[in-house]
């Protein structure tokens, strides 16, 4: 890719799935993304849920994504002041992209669900991996804080929706660190322990938790060829 931004990197292939790869191929790209899909985030937010990125490097994915037209930078209205970034109504779109590929990665033996984790990715993998049969009776809002950040899912007719907002809205609401998050919802680790190691705390009636983990779990991991 360019350093400029406003020329991705040609397969010379009219394959859709080359040109998907010229606009969100590169290193970090689709992270970003991913990042920006509950919402408009300042860059110090973003820097803050990627840490592997460099400053610099992150100033270039959002150039880049710019200029194809997936996102735009904005100032939020007064008392805020801030510069934000923000998914356009096509970026908006490549959330399929995210839990298609994310399913699918999850099936693999290498997969390490220890590694670090941000507050949207969390939130996101629930949209992903909802047992629509079990959420289809349920009607039950979640509040979720992780720092200043705060989200609310509601879940209802076998879908899940997820919004910015007062976590302390939802009939339970955990907080704590995304990471402590995912240990009990994919991991089973007791919520007592979690809470022990400071990971993450519940309020609200451990029954409705208890309905809301057991609509995610994890695909089956793929079998690794046996070497012949």
């Amino acid at each position: 890719m360019t350093s400029t931004g406003s020329t991705p990197k040609r397969y010379d292939d009219a394959c859709g799935t080359a040109h998907g790869l010229e606009l969100v191929g590169d290193r970090w790209a689709l992270l970003v993304l991913r990042e920006l899909m509950l919402g408009p985030r300042r860059f110090s937010q973003l820097r803050s849920d990627l840490p592997g990125i460099s400053a610099n490097v992150l100033t270039q994915r959002l150039g880049e994504l710019e200029a194809r037209g997936l996102l735009v930078k904005r100032k939020l209205a007064p008392p805020a002041s801030v510069q934000v970034y923000e998914l356009t109504p096509w970026g908006y779109e490549a959330e399929e992209i995210v839990q298609v590929l994310g399913r699918w990665a999850a099936r693999s033996p290498m997969h390490d669900a220890t590694l670090p984790i941000s507050g949207v990715s969390i939130l996101l993998s629930f949209r992903t991996m909802i047992d629509r049969t079990l959420a289809r009776d349920m009607d039950l809002r979640v509040g979720f804080r992780f720092g200043e950040d705060e989200y609310v899912a509601h879940v209802a007719d076998g879908a899940i929706d997820i919004a910015r907002g007062d976590a302390g809205a939802g009939d339970i609401v955990l907080a704590g660190d995304p990471a402590g998050l995912a240990a009990a919802i994919y991991g089973d680790v007791p919520l007592d322990d979690l809470a022990a190691a400071g990971l993450l705390t519940l309020t609200g009636p451990r029954e409705a938790f208890a309905a809301f983990n057991a609509m995610f779990t994890l695909p089956p991991k793929a079998p690794m060829p046996r070497p012949r």
